[in-house]
């Protein structure tokens, strides 16, 4: 296992519940990594805080500010090899990256999306399993690709879902699993035990099924 305590960047839009509890985890030594910038598309986001509280570098680079996509991503790209990060962290970042961006990091580019992937991509997710009268939900960490949520799955983690469901019901229980899967699957990366190889997600020189790891 490396010693040597691998560089984070994490790109958020909003709260920062996913970015919290990865500063807990590193807090808690039960994550070997040094959270080196954050970085919000909007100003106000309540990540950047959270940030600023645990003494970590900021930055905004407001997406209204750009010509358009290809404009914003190289900028963003600029900004994140500055840090020079081994993995670049998506939490809750509301942005679909143009593929050029993907491309210059890849196997390096990490996301959650709250959904039992391949199903449920894009957004409005929680609704969509109560609509469809789906029995269980859940949330992903996968490898970014240039197809959206399309990248190779790591972890998912299920969670029940009840006849009287709301979405912001459906919501709380799939972030509570969030919090617990996102810092693990950053503790496997910070090892060297995780990495992307011919588009499969690799746990310890083994590929992962399609669900990733220990789906139950």
């Amino acid at each position: 296992m490396s010693t040597t305590k691998a560089k984070l960047c994490v790109l958020i839009s909003g709260n920062g519940s996913n970015l919290q509890a990865m500063i807990d985890a590193v807090d808690a030594g039960r994550l070997n990594a040094e959270i080196v910038g954050v970085i919000s598309n909007r100003p106000n986001a309540y990540g950047l805080t959270r940030a600023e509280n645990a003494g970590i570098k900021t930055l905004c680079l407001d997406h209204t500010e750009y010509a358009d996509r290809a404009a914003y991503d190289v900028e963003l790209q600029r900004a994140i090899e500055s840090l020079q990060a081994d993995a670049i962290v998506l939490a809750g970042f509301m942005r679909i990256l143009t593929p050029e961006f993907v491309d210059a990091f890849a196997g390096k580019l990490l996301n959650i999306h709250p959904s039992l992937l391949p199903k449920y991509k894009g957004l409005n997710t929680h609704q969509r399993a109560i609509d469809n009268g789906d029995k269980e939900h859940g949330v992903s960490v996968h490898f970014v690709t240039p197809e959206l949520d399309g990248g190779p799955v790591i972890i998912q983690s299920r969670v029940p879902v009840f006849e009287d469901d709301t979405a912001d019901d459906l919501a709380e229980r799939v972030q509570e699993q969030e919090r617990r899967i996102y810092p693990l699957v950053l503790s496997w990366f910070s090892a060297g035990r995780l990495k992307m190889l011919n588009n499969k997600a690799i746990l310890d020189e083994q590929e992962l099924p399609e669900s990733g790891y220990a789906s139950e």
